[in-house]
């Protein structure tokens, strides 16, 4: 069965108008939808875990931890320690040194690089892995300006 509903030879033909209204029903089925299910799921995702923790104990006399060195790498290739020039064989003695003895637990304490704008990745890396070879892994580079 069929229909002819406009044409050019059919005379009066219907035409169909189109509808420009936004039909919004499925629209809100959703969004209602969606509403229930985050309602029902929103309670179960804020589950508590009850924490028991120690209270806070300031450290043992002697076992507070020291201040870091600072090593810094000049353009020239200097190594200074704090205020005191090093050398590249030398780092590893003077940073214990500076850290108040030379005995082999010096080698856990904290170390921080930082370089001149102007030094080579070369000489960077040439003092970092002096360091690494050393025994000294807690190495933190700094970004600061040297003054």
């Amino acid at each position: 069965m069929g229909a002819k509903l406009s044409g050019p030879g059919g005379g009066k033909g219907h035409t169909i108008s189109q509808n420009a209204d936004i039909n919004v029903t499925p629209f809100v089925d959703i969004m209602l939808v969606l509403l229930i299910i985050f309602m029902v799921a929103a309670p179960m995702a804020t589950v508590s875990i009850r924490l028991d923790l120690p209270p806070a104990v300031p450290p043992p006399p002697g076992m507070e931890q020291k201040d870091p060195v600072y090593i810094t790498v000049q353009e020239t290739g200097s190594i200074f320690i704090a205020d005191q020039q090093s050398s590249l064989e030398g780092l590893a003695s003077d940073v214990c040194t500076a850290l108040g003895g030379g005995d082999p637990a010096c080698k856990e304490e904290r170390v921080f690089i930082r370089a001149d704008p102007e030094v080579t990745y070369n000489q960077f890396m040439e003092v970092m892995n002096e360091l690494q070879a050393k025994g000294f892994f807690k190495v933190g580079l700094l970004n600061e300006d040297i003054e």
